[in-house]
């Protein structure tokens, strides 16, 4: 399964779209006032899934995820040299990043769940998403989302 995250264009706040290999609309995303990054993850059809919130006051930028406004664990980025790393710690996933901040590959300890690649030359971001699972697109879709998130964080301290 691909999914193609887009950020819009005049928007205020973090605001995206997110679309399938079929360029439909699987879901929408939406930030909200508050301190550090929240995030509201909706189907097509407006339905509320899912929120990554940034956890304030951490060593390292760390987000909490909620599904249906339950808090499921967290997404933390690790003490790394070079090349980005982070973990969730609710499925063991952990994310590895390239030198360069562009290409990221998510995995459990057997095997490759998702790679994400960020496309160049657009005036907003725009990540691709492959999911070898369509059960995982969620997920993966929430690391995405915390890593833009972090990398947003950063570039403003």
């Amino acid at each position: 399964m691909k999914l193609i995250l887009k950020q819009r264009f005049l928007s205020f706040m973090d605001s995206y779209d997110i679309y399938d290999e079929y360029d439909q609309v699987v879901y929408r995303v939406s930030s909200h006032l508050s301190w550090g990054h929240k995030l509201d993850v909706y189907d097509a059809s407006n339905n509320y899934l899912a929120t990554i919130k940034e956890e304030i006051f951490t060593f390292m930028p760390r987000f909490g995820i909620y599904i249906d406004d339950r808090y499921i664990g967290s997404f933390q980025k690790k003490i790394s040299f070079l090349f980005p790393k982070y973990v969730l710690e609710f499925n063991d996933w952990s994310v590895d990043g390239d030198f360069m901040n562009w290409n990221y590959t998510i995995s459990d300890s057997h095997h490759e769940i998702a790679t994400i690649s960020k496309e160049l030359f657009h005036f907003t971001d725009v990540y691709v998403i492959d999911v070898h699972n369509s059960q995982d697109a969620l997920y993966a879709l929430l690391v995405v989302l915390a890593i833009d998130a972090e990398k947003c964080s950063a570039s403003n301290n």
